[in-house]
């Protein structure tokens, strides 16, 4: 594999410190109910390049006993606004996050960045509770 000049960049990303992320009780943990969580408002910057990159975060949850606190998870989101991370990195970083404090049932994330330099990306990535080791952190 040729080395590339975007090596050792996010070496240290998954220890990466954001805000916390708070959570609450769920009162329904004997239902299967779906949360969505949408912001379009997501921002971080290329870590090559400086530039700024724009994006809309879609999140599908089934709680279990443990359901996001809505206003720390903004904080937590617009904490990326000046992190130079890769788009994967950033995707799999909040689920990560987001699983570890709220240990839900399912939960799905879609990264839908804007266009740029003509090329759009999008990351999708499941997690479902009891599943293999190579779909938990």
């Amino acid at each position: 594999m040729k080395n590339s000049s975007y090596e050792g960049l996010q070496e240290d990303i998954k220890g990466l410190r954001t805000p916390a992320i708070e959570v609450f009780r769920n009162k329904y943990p004997d239902k299967d109910y779906t949360i969505n969580l949408e912001t379009a408002e997501f921002t971080c910057v290329c870590p090559k390049t400086g530039l700024p990159d724009f994006a809309a975060v879609v999140i599908k949850y089934i709680p279990d006993k443990l359901c996001v606190e809505l206003k720390s998870f903004k904080l937590y989101i617009y904490s990326y606004r000046n992190i130079g991370i890769f788009h994967e990195n950033a995707a799999n970083k909040i689920l990560d996050d987001f699983i570890a404090v709220t240990k839900p049932r399912r939960a799905d994330i879609t990264v839908i960045f804007n266009l740029r330099g003509g090329i759009k990306t999008t990351i999708t990535r499941q997690y479902e509770k009891n599943k293999s080791k190579r779909n938990r952190k």
